[in-house]
């Protein structure tokens, strides 16, 4: 401005506001500048990358990536892979200052071909994606024909996040084409972001990292494996909460507990493949569940769906394995020298299924299923070289299924009713079942042994109608039958009438206050909206529950 003010060549000066680019780490002011870079020409290598997947030589999973593949590179453009940098591998190209030839060697100290003098090396780096993109096949001994290079290239899974797609993956499909002649893998797994619990990219600016290693420290790595698998599907972005970690912490204590109550009942007793018929019903309905376990998984697995591969299998042993057949089988535990066959049959189903279910929770959590499998067995040197749960026919029974299904049903039917009317587990009640027809009456008959200690029950009466039963008796009805428990058997009547005078003294002294308050006119015109809005929604509330209360004061 100065230079042109003196030359008389300056009209005027003024202020003009524009986009002025910093450092993202010292906010500097960055100024571009025009210097000389090392470029690599990208058309010829695009094309052969881009073929590969049209072909189907690699697979995008989910297969809609593809299409970002495709759009960076159809429109790419020339890559410049020289860096300012201390750190990479340094560019091998080398200068001679004498008569300024240069030339690209291998050569660590060349010297120059037409002047014989000693040449300086340029001192930039390569991009460090350039080095990455070699990584599939320079681990492997390239540019030599090594056993590893014949094993394990090309490799068949990748798995890696989607914004690294054009930064990573496009650049080793076209570098491993070019040097090795064949794409360095067959399916490319797509994952998304883990963002904090707003959904924010997690960055150092923001401050909302998770380091990983202080999750592990208060929750165990395989907790953090599980949180990150369950609920998540290929390509799609999740968010961490420290409440799914604990989540996942304590589904690996149920695992461990039920494993250490299997093993401190096995002991050192010698457990036998029973016969068939030596199962019960509950052990070949468990049998069957986890044989679909196995096939569904495997499956999904394969389909590369392992979050709903990972909920099966939890859903599996917290629900129906700890909380359903762990509970029926107790009793058999408890007696084993009254019944030896049936107790061996129950600890071979025991121990079978925890093996299997181990197997199938290994690749989601590998530490606790490793300690778990090497301390209950000794056939299989570790878990993970042991052989996969293969699907088996003959452990289908969709029989014993139903069965289960109706032994379920019943005790839910019962602990439902009883936790409404606030029953105590102490007391026992008599329990009637009325079967719908002759099949349920005769499995209500044969099931009894499985279920009865489960129910709380005094005496368990099975019948075609409703004979002997009290008109006021609470009902609960299931598939196939209907539960019938006398009421004098679940409420004492006396303490029942005096904790419901209780609350209905309580609730009245709530709707005075509510009243009041919303009867008064300085109340009404001065309170917050909200406020006269929350102490609506009270008076509604406490309405409701005194009718509830007055409609069972006048049952009784």
């Amino acid at each position: 401005v100065a230079d042109l003010e003196a030359e008389g060549a300056l009209l005027k000066t003024e202020a003009h506001d524009h986009n002025v680019g910093t450092c993202y780490r010292c906010g500097t002011t960055v100024e571009p500048r025009v210097s000389k870079q090392w470029f690599v020409r990208m058309e010829d290598l695009a094309k052969p990358a881009i073929e590969a997947v049209k072909k189907g030589d690699t697979k995008f999973v989910p297969p809609h990536f593809d299409k970002t593949y495709y759009h960076w590179l159809e429109g790419i453009r020339d890559w410049c892979i020289s860096r300012q940098l201390w750190w990479g591998h340094q560019i091998p190209a080398f200068y001679c200052d004498d008569c300024g030839e240069m030339i690209v060697t291998k050569d660590n100290a060349p010297v120059c071909p037409k002047c014989g003098k000693p040449m300086r090396q340029d001192p930039d780096t390569l991009d460090t994606w350039f080095s990455s993109a070699l990584w599939p096949f320079s681990t492997l001994g390239w540019p030599e024909k090594t056993e590893e290079m014949d094993y394990f290239y090309p490799t068949s899974t990748l798995v890696t996040g989607y914004d690294i797609i054009f930064f990573w993956v496009i650049r080793m499909m076209f570098s491993g084409l070019e040097h090795v002649g064949e794409v360095p893998f067959r399916t490319v797994l797509i994952h998304g972001l883990v963002r904090d619990s707003q959904g924010r990219k997690m960055s150092k600016s923001l401050g909302n990292g998770i380091d990983p290693l202080e999750v592990i420290d208060k929750y165990g790595a395989d907790a953090l494996r599980f949180t990150l698998v369950t609920g998540n599907a290929p390509g799609n972005d999740m968010r961490f909460y420290w409440e799914r970690v604990e989540a996942s912490r304590n589904f690996a204590n149920k695992v461990w507990n039920a494993s250490r109550f299997i093993m401190m009942h096995l002991e050192d007793a010698k457990i036998i493949e029973p016969a068939k018929e030596e199962l019960e019903v509950i052990d070949q309905w468990i049998l069957s569940a986890v044989n679909t376990l196995a096939k569904e998984v495997t499956e999904n697995m394969e389909k590369y769906e392992l979050g709903i591969a990972v909920q099966k299998i939890n859903d599996f042993v917290w629900t129906e394995f700890c909380d359903w057949y762990i509970e029926l089988v107790k009793p058999r535990l408890f007696n084993k020298e009254a019944n030896p066959i049936s107790a061996n049959a129950a600890f071979w189903t025991l121990r079978t299924v925890l093996i299997a279910s181990l197997k199938l929770l290994h690749p989601f959590m590998p530490f606790i299923t490793e300690e778990i499998f090497c301390t209950l067995q000794s056939e299989e040197e570790s878990i993970m070289v042991s052989s996969w749960p293969e699907y088996r026919k003959e452990w289908e029974d969709k029989e014993a299924e139903q069965k289960a299904e109706l032994i379920k049903n019943l005790v839910r039917g019962i602990r439902n009713s009883r936790t409404e009317m606030n029953v105590a587990p102490s007391r026992k009640a008599k329990v009637y079942l009325v079967a719908d027809d002759e099949k349920t009456y005769t499995e209500l008959k044969e099931l009894e042994d499985f279920y009865r200690h489960m129910i709380l029950a005094s005496e368990v009466l099975i019948q075609m109608d409703k004979s002997g039963i009290e008109d006021n008796a609470v009902s609960v009805v299931i598939n196939k039958a209907t539960i019938y428990m006398p009421l004098a058997d679940l409420i004492d009547f006396k303490k029942e009438k005096e904790r419901l005078e209780k609350e209905k003294k309580r609730l009245e002294g709530e709707l005075k206050r509510v009243n009041g308050m919303l009867s008064n006119e300085r109340f009404m015109s001065k309170a917050p909206a909200q406020k006269i809005a929350e102490e609506k929604e009270k008076l509604v509330k406490y309405e409701s529950m005194m009718k509830k209360v007055e409609e069972e004061l006048a049952s009784l």
